[in-house]
């Protein structure tokens, strides 16, 4: 691996250490939370998909 893909990826996982205890306080019914896990997960997969078929 090259800096052109460590670097993203140590930004990604600091991003995630930030954005995760109060993603995981917001969601503290199950329910709440695998809806909010499903729409993330549509979003995601939305993107890939764009992004796969620009480039």
């Amino acid at each position: 691996m090259n800096w052109d893909q460590i670097v993203p990826a140590i930004f990604m996982i600091a991003v995630l250490i930030l954005v995760l205890p109060s993603f995981l306080q917001t969601n503290s019914k199950l329910k709440q939370f695998l809806t909010n896990l499903s729409i993330w997960a549509i979003i995601v997969s939305v993107v890939m998909i764009v992004l796969y078929f620009i480039f």
